[in-house]
């Protein structure tokens, strides 16, 4: 297969209270497009939201980018804690129309190779239409571990494959665009035919 002339379009939000105050620098979209800069060999482009943690905010944002911007993935990143403001995979569970509770059971993984409080987050991705939703978490270094994998660190190799791996495919099954991508950042899985 080549890569599709046709742009995947992703929906890229940032969700925080602080950040789309002004407070500090949102550091999750600038995190997002970097990695995808690298990872994709496939056109794409972005649609970018920087929104505080309100869970009607988020639900209507997401709902603006599958239903009217046409958005084929849509990444979140925050909110997905336990504090009482950490509202972000409820917003994405009050629009879907299916859970695949799978990409949070691997982010959690990724994640506790580091700390342990990885089981506190509670990401998840959910389709709409024919569109995936996933939840992210909000730290730079934690976007690209979950999205790309643990690597050896003597070797570079994959150990553990991030979410991303999955991604192309599951999105091909969904309806969506065939993506492609840089097999030195991360290398998609698709079954033999």
């Amino acid at each position: 297969m080549s890569p599709s002339s046709h742009p995947a379009r992703f929906g890229l939000v940032s969700i925080s209270d602080r950040a789309s105050q002004g407070v500090y620098k949102d550091e999750g979209l600038p995190s997002l497009k970097s990695w995808l800069s690298r990872a994709l060999i496939s056109p794409w482009e972005s649609i970018e939201r920087l929104i505080p943690d309100e869970r009607p905010i988020i639900a209507q944002t997401l709902i603006d980018l599958v239903d009217h911007q046409g958005c084929d993935i849509v990444f979140t990143t925050g909110g997905t804690g336990p504090t009482p403001r950490d509202v972000t995979p409820e917003a994405t569970l009050d629009i879907a129309d299916r859970e695949l509770p799978g990409f949070g059971e691997q982010m959690r993984q990724i994640s506790l190779a580091f700390v342990p409080t990885a089981i506190l987050s509670r990401q998840t991705a959910v389709i709409r239409g024919r569109s995936l939703i996933v939840n992210l978490p909000g730290r730079p270094r934690s976007i690209q571990e979950t999205l790309e994998g643990l690597r050896n660190s003597d070797t570079g190799a994959i150990e553990v494959s991030g979410l991303f791996a999955a991604i192309p495919y599951g999105l091909e099954l969904i309806g969506g665009p065939s993506l492609f991508t840089n097999e030195t950042v991360c290398k998609a899985f698709r079954p033999k035919k």
